[in-house]
């Protein structure tokens, strides 16, 4: 392969990386470690009434949730169907015979708290990978607002 479609197909993939890029979950990642050190008082206003929390020894467990459902339709049956006259995809009068495909989204933060502050957040939940971190920041966006931008560490 030449030097120059070598280049052409670097930038290539560079390009389709860039696209796929999910600032929200970005974000989410963020404030794993920009929270550490949040007061619960300022946590609880910020992110709300946890869904779930347990006590052992001088540790607290915060746990939120947070899911939502995506539908779009799904592409339209291949060939054309129809009888006299114009042909159109689907039956009847032009009504398509197709569905529609539904995504679930969801993400399950848990804010460890020692004496009162935030010592650790994790990230749980049925949905992988930036999809699950994108909605983890659907918990933790009003909190991060709080964040004075200097201690935000982007992650190397």
């Amino acid at each position: 392969m030449s030097g120059r479609a070598l280049a052409v197909a670097a930038l290539a993939a560079a390009g389709a990386l860039a696209g796929c890029a999910n600032p929200a979950a970005d974000e989410a990642l963020v404030a794993q470690t920009a929270l550490v050190g949040m007061p619960k008082a300022t946590l609880l206003s910020c992110a709300g009434v946890p869904e779930r929390q347990a006590s052992v020894d001088n540790r607290e467990f915060f746990t939120y949730r947070s899911s939502r459902l995506v539908s779009y339709p799904s592409p339209p049956p291949v060939g054309y169907y129809g009888g006299w006259g114009w042909p159109y995809y689907g039956y009847g009068a032009g009504w398509p015979s197709y569905g529609y495909e539904v995504n679930s989204f969801d993400c399950e933060a848990t804010f460890s708290l020692r004496n009162g502050v935030v010592e650790r957040v994790v990230y749980g939940g049925a949905t992988g990978g930036s999809a699950r971190l994108g909605q983890c920041y659907a918990i933790v966006q009003n909190c991060m607002a709080l964040v004075p931008q200097r201690m935000i560490k982007p992650n190397p």
